[in-house]
This record gives C-alpha cells, sequence and structure tokens, in this order.
C-alpha cells in the first residue's frame, strides 16, 4: 500500500511539474506584440553606404496583435543572434492590429508612417540564415523566430512571413 501512495505521489508531483513548466514557455509568446515579417535580404546588391546603399530597404515588420490594448513600444528589443541589436528608446505607440518597420539606414522616425530607422547603415540580418529575438523592456521574451534561405524563403524575395 505505501509504494501506491508514493507512486500516486510522484505522479501527482510530476503532473504538477508539468503543468508549472507550461506557462513559463509559453510566457515567452504572451506579448501582444510579434513579429509579422522581415524583409532579411534588401532587394538588389547590398551596399551599406549610408547616402546611397539600401540598408532602409531591409526591415522587420513588429505588430500588434492585441484586439484591445495600446503597446509603447519603449524599452523593447529587437536582436539577432550574433548579438547586433536595437532598443526602442522613444515612445512609440501601437494600436490594436497597427504595425511598426523597424528599418535599417538613417530617416525620420513617424507614427503616421509607421516607421523607426535603426540609424545605423550596417545591415543587420544575415541573408542565409539568422534568428530573431523580439524581448520587452523587462528582459523577458515577446517573440523569436530562426530563418534560413533554403527552408522559409520558398520564392527567394528576401522576405518571410510569421503570424498572418
Amino acid at each position: 500500500m505505501r509504494i501506491r501512495i508514493i507512486a500516486t505521489t510522484a505522479v501527482a508531483a510530476g503532473a504538477l511539474a508539468a503543468l508549472t513548466a507550461a506557462p513559463a514557455q509559453a510566457d515567452e509568446y504572451s506579448s501582444a506584440l510579434k513579429i509579422r515579417g522581415i524583409q532579411y535580404d534588401a532587394p538588389g546588391r547590398d551596399s551599406n553606404a549610408c547616402a546611397t546603399g539600401n540598408t532602409d530597404d531591409e526591415y522587420l515588420t513588429i505588430k500588434n496583435y492585441s484586439s484591445g490594448s495600446t503597446v509603447n513600444l519603449k524599452g523593447y528589443v529587437v536582436k539577432d543572434k550574433a548579438g547586433n541589436r536595437f532598443t526602442f528608446t522613444a515612445n512609440h505607440y501601437l494600436q490594436p492590429g497597427d504595425y511598426v518597420k523597424l528599418r535599417g539606414g538613417r530617416g525620420t522616425d513617424s507614427d503616421a508612417r509607421n516607421v523607426v530607422y535603426r540609424d545605423n547603415c550596417n545591415f543587420m540580418w544575415n541573408n542565409d540564415k539568422d534568428t530573431i529575438y523580439l524581448k520587452k523592456p523587462s528582459g523577458a521574451g515577446a517573440d523569436t523566430h530562426a530563418y534560413t534561405k533554403s527552408q522559409n524563403d520558398r520564392d527567394g524575395n528576401g522576405y518571410i512571413t510569421y503570424h498572418n
């Protein structure tokens, strides 16, 4: 009889551990903000010359998938596998269903045009494969996607869509 109680207790403890572990993994994706898509390979020949290059044609689209909450991007961090990073340092509000394009290069940020520039003329995303991390201001994960050109970009246009 004692063995049965121990076994039942072990099974219950295992089930409790599994239930406790599941939300921790889901927390990474509990954010209303998600990566909508990425133009990881700017059209044309890559040139990171600030005045004449095409780094502003490389962009990441972040969308607010909430049905009723406005989200301020201030403090959110976007980074790649190599550790290149961009932090939203200014207030930028996304209404439910709204999106922003985080572009390379230099330009004027605009809520009306849904654009924020990294103010960096170097390319951030690799043209063959990379991992995209979107982090909340707290440092917790909001969304993550890894891609390879051969597996995720079937038409070869340098753009991948996530979270329709």
